[in-house]
Order: structure tokens, then sequence, then C-alpha cells
């Protein structure tokens, strides 16, 4: 069943899908339309969960589930990835590619590859203060602190100079 998502708690799991560009405003409609209609009916052994979405930065969707009466099953996860497949097909945006990195450069995302990384490091693009997205995150409370950190305190470390 939908809920707004600042009505879901905060102990809610939530998984993090980045698009490789923004989308626009009639694509961010066709999201809430399809992201609504999933989160309605979305649930696991027949019993409808508490569920929401956001987007944020006109290149993330955020999907949550309120797991404190009922978790997530496999089949029901699923069920969500084939519908962020179906938008991926739609809106040609690689949500599902998990080799991406990305960051903000004067307000702009920069969204690069695994590889391009070192790259973006050499040329001050990407410093250890730079904010990068922490797509890995696990409950919307992390949102708040855990998912736009400083490079030093991602993954990334290992790239500068300690």
């Amino acid at each position: 069943m939908y809920l707004p998502f600042e009505t879901m708690p905060d102990t809610a799991r939530v998984w993090i899908y980045q698009a490789n560009r923004k989308f626009s405003n009639e694509e961010k409609d066709l999201i809430a339309s399809r992201m609504t209609a999933f989160c309605d009916q979305w649930n696991t052994h027949g019993n409808r969960m508490p569920t929401s979405f956001d987007i944020k930065y006109d290149q993330f969707i955020i999907l949550s589930v309120d797991e404190s009466q009922l978790g997530a099953s496999g089949c029901s996860i699923d069920s969500s990835v084939r519908t962020l497949r179906e938008l991926d097909e739609i809106l040609q945006v690689n949500l599902l590619d998990q080799g991406k990195v990305s960051f903000l450069n004067q307000d702009e995302i920069t969204i690069s590859s695994l590889g391009q990384i070192k790259e973006y490091i050499q040329n001050g693009q990407l410093t250890s203060s730079t904010k990068v997205f922490n797509t890995t995150v696990q409950h919307k409370e992390d949102l708040k602190d855990k998912w736009l950190i400083p490079a030093s305190d991602s993954w990334l470390n290992r790239y500068f100079n300690n």
C-alpha cells in the first residue's frame, strides 16, 4: 500500500537507483505514476506492505518499505526490480547499473564509471572533500547523514593521499 514518503518511518528499508542523467518533468510524471501503482499493490506472500518512493535530485529513485510488520521477501524484491527494469527500458537511464559513482561537483551531479574515478581525482574534479552519493544506505534515516558524504568517508578514500 502506497504511503507518502515523508510518512515512512526512519527505520524503513530503502533501495536507491541512480540514473545516468536527470529526468525530465514528463519522465518524473511517468515514474511517479508507475511507482505509485507498483507501491499500491506491492506485497509479500499476499500481504500488502507499507511502501513508498521518492525522486531526489531529479536523478535518483528511492524505493522504501516499512518492514516492521512484515519483511520484504525475495519474490517481492524481484517484483520491484522488474518494475525498475521496465522504467529503465522506457527511459533508457541505466537505473540498474551498479558500476556508477555519483558526486556533487559545484552543485551539479557528475556520474562516473568506476574506471573514470582516478581521472576525476587526478584532474581535481573529485577531492577527498567532494560529496559523493552512498547508494548502499539501507534505511530511510541514513538518507539524512549517510547518503551524501565526503569522498574521504567512502570507499573512495583509498585513492587519496592520507
